[in-house]
C-alpha cells in the first residue's frame, strides 16, 4: 500500500465529473439580482480606505532597480528603494523644472535626477515631499490624501493572508476604461462565473448571500476546472473589506486559506470623461499538503502560470466592468 494511502483523512485533490453541456446550466439571472449587487457596492464602497492605494507588486521596486513610476487619481508618483530596502514615493515630478523622476536613476539609494542631477533621499527637500507609503510584503500601497479625500490612516487595511512564507504569491496588472466601482461590482456577482469562465468555474452556487452590517460575505460552492473532466471542488468566501478591494478567500477544500485579492486603482482624475483603472491581482496560494513544498521552491516558474490565469479571466472580467461603466456612463444601466 502507497504511503498516500495510509495516511489517515487523505483524499485526491481532483475529482471527475461528468460533461455537460454549458446550456444545461441552471440559469443564475433570478438569483444575481440588481437591487442585491448594487447593496453589496453600496457598502464596500462606504467602507474607509484611509486613502490608501494599491499601485503595484513588492518586488517590482527592487534595491539597486530604477525607479517606478505611477499614476493614481491623475497623480504622478516616483517609488524606489534605498540601499537598506526601505521604500520611498513621492511626486513623479522634480520640484525644478518637472523632469520625469521615472526615468531618472537611484545611485547608492538615492534618487537622482537625469536632467540636473537633483538629488532625492526620500525626505522633503526644496518643495518636494515624500508620501506615506507601506510594503505589505507583496503589495506596495501610497496614501495620497488629495486623491482620496477621506480622513487619512496610519496603515492601509490589508487583508488577511496564508502565513508569510507559507505560500506562492504572484501579481497581474491590467487596466480598462471603467472606474474602480465597475471592477468592485464584477467581483460582488459571483453568479457569473460558470457562465462567463466555463473555462475556469463550473458547478457553482452561492450558498448564502450577504446579510448586511458585519455578516456582508458571499459564500460560493465552485470547481474549478483542471481540464475537460477534472476539477478541483472548494468553498470560498467573498468580501469587501475596503471601497476599491474585494477578497476571494477559499474556507474549504483544497487549498484552504489560499487567497486571491481584487485591488482597482484609479489611474486618471474623477472628473476625466474615459475613466482608466488598473485592476491589481494578488494571488496567495497555500496548501497543508506535504508535496506543496515543491511549489513554494518552484514559485519563481509558478508566477508566469499565475499571471496568466489571472489574466485571462480578467480579459473577460474587464469587459463585464467596462460595459458596466458605459451603460452608467449613458443613463442605461439596468436594474
Amino acid at each position: 500500500m502507497s504511503d498516500r494511502a495510509d495516511r489517515t483523512g487523505w483524499t485526491p485533490p481532483l475529482r471527475r465529473r461528468r460533461r455537460s453541456s454549458w446550456a444545461t446550466q441552471t440559469p443564475t439571472w433570478r438569483q444575481a439580482r440588481p437591487a442585491l449587487i448594487a447593496d453589496a457596492l453600496e457598502r464596500a464602497s462606504a467602507r474607509p480606505s484611509g486613502n490608501w492605494f494599491v499601485v503595484g507588486a513588492s518586488r517590482d521596486v527592487r534595491v539597486g532597480g530604477r525607479p517606478c513610476g505611477r499614476t493614481v487619481g491623475g497623480v504622478e508618483v516616483v517609488l524606489w528603494r534605498s540601499d537598506t530596502g526601505e521604500l520611498h514615493a513621492g511626486p513623479g515630478a522634480c520640484p525644478h523644472l518637472g523632469a520625469p523622476l521615472r526615468d531618472s536613476r537611484v545611485v547608492c539609494g538615492t534618487l537622482v535626477c537625469h536632467w540636473h542631477g537633483l538629488a532625492l533621499d526620500g525626505g522633503s527637500f526644496a518643495g518636494w515631499d515624500p508620501y506615506p507609503v507601506h510594503d505589505d510584503g507583496i503589495l506596495v500601497w501610497v496614501r495620497l490624501d488629495a486623491v482620496g479625500g477621506e480622513e487619512p490612516s496610519e496603515r492601509p487595511v490589508v487583508p488577511v493572508r496564508p502565513a508569510a512564507g507559507s505560500g506562492v504569491d504572484a501579481v497581474f496588472t491590467v487596466v480598462g476604461r471603467c472606474e474602480p466601482q465597475d471592477v468592485v461590482a464584477n467581483r460582488l456577482d459571483p453568479w457569473h462565473g460558470s457562465w462567463f469562465h466555463p473555462y475556469s468555474f463550473v458547478d457553482l452556487t452561492v450558498d448564502r448571500e450577504p446579510r448586511g452590517g458585519d455578516d456582508d460575505a458571499f459564500v460560493v460552492d465552485v470547481s474549478f476546472r483542471v481540464t475537460g473532466s477534472l476539477v478541483v471542488p472548494v468553498r470560498a468566501e467573498f468580501t469587501a473589506p475596503g471601497p476599491r478591494t474585494v477578497v476571494m478567500r477559499i474556507t474549504g477544500g483544497e487549498g484552504a486559506t489560499s487567497v486571491v485579492e481584487t485591488h482597482a486603482t484609479p489611474l486618471s482624475r474623477k472628473a476625466a470623461g474615459r475613466p482608466r483603472t488598473a485592476v491589481i491581482e494578488a494571488v496567495v496560494a497555500a496548501s497543508d499538503r506535504r508535496g506543496f513544498a515543491l511549489a513554494r521552491a518552484a514559485a519563481p516558474a509558478l508566477r508566469p502560470l499565475m499571471r496568466r490565469t489571472s489574466g485571462r479571466l480578467w480579459r473577460d472580467d474587464l469587459a463585464y466592468a467596462e460595459r458596466r461603466w458605459s451603460l452608467r456612463s449613458s443613463g442605461r444601466f439596468p436594474g
